[in-house]
């Protein structure tokens, strides 16, 4: 039996890349910041919504189709933009363009991808979007989003909820750093998992290629106080695709953007990796989507692990979803055959519970299929 074989869920993909990866990279992957708190509610708080059964409604008929920013797409969610993907699996950022591409669903690249543009474009094509952070002074990156929007990419994504890098207290405990500085600890960690590392040495050690200072370090703890209004006006100006800003979740925040024209928002706490303490974003969506107006379009992400966890964020205002972690354990797990499964499972599991719930269409999800919305 494969790996991909023992995958029935995200948690056996968890579960699987665990024992697949050194602890220094699963930390790395897994890990959020503080105590973890805002990570853990992310994932109780969809636990705590119900989804309503109906009866006798014919949906022998149901489509996963969605469109969002003017594009269609096979399915309600897409791949999150996540650093330094090829950890988990060699070329990851290739093997979900390529996959992107195939099934029809956006893929976003990141700043600190270790794989250059050009290659995830050429793999992805108009599936791929392009994640950027901002450090202090504008020019390099305002010039970045120029490099890839010459290259192709008509989808940028504005990532400002990492105004300063925050403590990540499992990677400060295993000494992750890029490049690796290979202490006692980390030797017998990459020692005692000889089947990752010997895949990763062979496919060479990735390093961000975007993403670094002149000592060709990887500086996570940078700060990223550049993304600001005046730099958005900026990039605006010089960018003719769709801007979505992630990582709101205020809705005095959202309702600016909105004023100022930007295409769209993305709700997300970065998957609990910066503030501890903020809300669990699928509690704060329906706020943000009665403060914009029915058509605003709202991306989101933060705490899905299934299905249903979908089906939630899109009764609760989200016109998309974005997977993160699940998609690197699947690929840790098994490589593209795991990525492919888990997506598989995605995609079933939607089927079945669009059945329950009694809906045939994407787009009739709304709070209608939420119990206690009866009146």
């Amino acid at each position: 039996m494969g790996r991909e074989e023992k995958i029935f869920d995200s948690f056996d993909a968890y579960r699987i890349s665990q024992s697949k990866l050194p602890k220094l990279i699963f930390d790395f992957i897994e890990g959020a910041t503080g105590r973890e708190i805002a990570a853990k509610e992310n994932i109780n708080s969809f636990d705590k919504i119900k989804l309503l059964p109906r009866a006798l409604i014919d949906v022998s008929e149901r489509s996963l189709s969605t469109s969002f920013l003017g594009e269609n797409f096979c399915y309600p969610f897409g791949i999150a933009p996540m650093g330094m993907c090829n950890l988990a699996y060699p070329n990851a950022d290739l093997l979900m363009a390529k996959i992107a591409k195939e099934r029809n669903l956006p893929h976003c690249i990141a700043t600190a991808t270790s794989t250059n543009l050009e290659e995830v474009y050429s793999a992805g094509e108009d599936k791929s979007w392009f994640q950027l952070y901002v450090l202090n002074g504008p020019e390099r990156w305002l010039e970045l989003a120029k490099i890839a929007k010459s290259i192709g990419y008509k989808t940028l994504i504005l990532t400002v909820d990492v105004p300063q890098a925050a403590r990540r207290l499992r990677e400060l405990r295993n000494g992750f750093n890029v490049p690796f500085k290979i202490g006692m600890s980390q030797f017998i960690d990459f020692a005692i998992h000889p089947v990752w590392s010997i895949r990763t040495l062979s496919a060479g050690i990735p390093k961000p290629v975007l993403f670094q200072n002149e000592d060709n370090k990887f500086e996570r703890t940078a700060n990223r106080m550049g993304a600001n209004w005046d730099f958005l006006n900026q990039l605006r100006s010089i960018w003719d695709g769709k801007i979505i800003v992630k990582g709101i979740l205020s809705t005095e925040d959202a309702k600016k953007l909105k004023s100022v024209g930007i295409d769209g928002i993305w709700v997300s706490n970065h998957g609990g990796r910066q503030l501890d303490g903020a809300p669990s974003p699928i509690d704060i969506l329906p706020l943000i989507r009665n403060a914009l107006g029915k058509d605003f379009p709202i991306a989101f992400d933060s705490g899905l692990r299934d299905a249903s966890d979908i089906v939630k964020a899109l009764a609760s205002g989200a016109d998309f979803t974005f997977l993160g972690r699940p998609i690197l354990h699947s690929l840790a797990a098994a490589g593209k055959s795991g990525l492919e499964k888990i997506l598989s499972i995605f995609k079933e599991e939607l089927y079945i519970i669009m059945a329950q719930i009694g809906v045939k269409e994407i787009n009739e999800i709304d709070n209608s299929v939420l119990a206690g919305s009866q009146e």
